[in-house]
């Protein structure tokens, strides 16, 4: 693994931090406060290519590739997390998986809308009594002439309430618990299809989430990816690619923690000097300098990695299980630095606190990454294969 990045990566950096601190910055503290979707920030993401890195240019992509897309990432999320979440809805939900298991006519029709932002995406996976147990899904997509009729629900779906296309895993075959599963495009628009928003949540205020109900949705049958019954597969390794984004992401909110913290460290003054003199004080900050460091590296060697092509569950597992956690060690050491002032909404520390939080249990919960880890430590299941 080189530790230097390219010029054209720090280069990205550059482009991404601007954009965050121009375009993002000015209103983010209004707008999470107000629960705002910002679909225009997104489309000028997908204008400046933050959804192509990963695509090839025949299919409206850049091909800079996954360690450009964790750096997009961790610096959309430094400034907001719940902007962070188009990276997994538009590109490596839906986009990602149509290029390796769509048709031709697939990849033509959806993936460089989803890249140019000209059109919203989302996969349903989860449902209300399939969370990490994914193979418990109730969801079933029965074959009917040309078409299969899908029924279920889906629940915490990111960006589900926008969304114009949508990567949606059902049952093909009810009577064989994960291998009957399948994945299919769906139309998000089509008849039979009601989306309800949850609002009421901790953190990522301006990211939509809701619940789908699909009743007698017809799904055109070429809209199947891969072969019936591969869907399991195909959710093992678009998780793979999902969580670069939120393992990224949790990195940028974890060193917006520092950030934020340093800041004050140098402005806060308390029996007579500055807070960052305290020795207990400079205990946290170098405990998160040190963790955020380590999970920098443990992210972008994913990411490089993935620009290899090489299996990378185990590390994956590892680098989206430690950035989670850091996350959250350095929101709340930041909320412990700010005192009353981080239990306010005076400073974004309370935001960094409720976002943080989110990256323990989206796209694999941290007993999962563990459990992970665990079985491949253990020789029960190895996790690169």
């Amino acid at each position: 693994m080189d530790f230097d990045l390219t010029e054209d990566l720090q280069d990205i950096r550059r482009l991404a931090r601007d954009f965050a601190e121009t375009e993002v910055k000015p209103t983010v503290d209004a707008d999470d406060k107000a629960h705002r979707f910002r679909p225009d920030l997104v489309k000028k993401m997908g204008e400046l290519g933050f959804f192509g890195c990963a695509v090839p240019e025949e299919y409206g992509g850049n091909g800079m590739g996954f360690a450009a897309l964790a750096i997009l990432a961790e610096e959309t999320a430094r400034v907001w997390s719940s902007l962070r979440l188009a990276f997994a809805a538009n590109l490596l939900g839906p986009a990602m998986t149509i290029l390796r298991y769509g048709s031709e006519e697939l990849k033509k029709k959806y993936v460089p809308p989803l890249v140019n932002a000209d059109v919203f995406g989302c996969f349903a996976l989860t449902e209300p009594n399939a969370g990490s147990d994914v193979a418990a899904m109730k969801t079933k997509a029965i074959l009917d002439g040309d078409h299969y009729v899908l029924n279920g629900s889906k629940m915490w779906i990111s960006y589900c309430t926008v969304a114009d296309v949508g990567l949606v895993y059902a049952y093909t075959d009810p009577s064989r618990p994960v291998k009957g599963m399948s994945a299919f495009i769906v139309d998000m628009k089509s008849e039979g299809i009601t989306n309800e928003a949850i609002t009421e949540k901790l953190g990522n205020w301006g990211g939509p989430v809701g619940s789908i109900t699909f009743e007698n949705c017809r799904v055109p049958k070429e809209n199947l990816l891969g072969k019936e019954g591969e869907g399991f597969v195909i959710a093992m390794k678009q998780l793979d690619d999902t969580r670069l984004a939120s393992m990224a992401g949790a990195l940028g909110v974890a060193q917006a923690c520092l950030d934020a913290s340093i800041e004050y460290c140098n402005q806060r003054e308390q029996f007579g000097q500055l807070i960052g003199k305290y020795q207990m004080i400079q205990d946290q900050i170098a405990q998160m300098v040190v963790d955020i460091n380590a999970a920098r590296l443990m992210v972008y060697k994913v990411a490089f990695l993935k620009d290899k092509g090489r299996s990378c569950t185990l590390e994956t597992s590892m680098a989206k299980l430690f950035a989670a956690e850091t996350a959250n060690k350095c929101a709340d050491y930041a909320m412990k630095i700010y005192s009353a002032y981080g239990y306010s909404e005076e400073y974004p520390v309370a935001r960094f606190f409720r976002d943080a939080k989110y990256y323990q249990i989206v796209e694999g919960t941290s007993n999962i990454q563990k459990t992970i880890v665990a079985n491949d430590a253990l020789g029960y299941r190895k996790a690169n294969k």
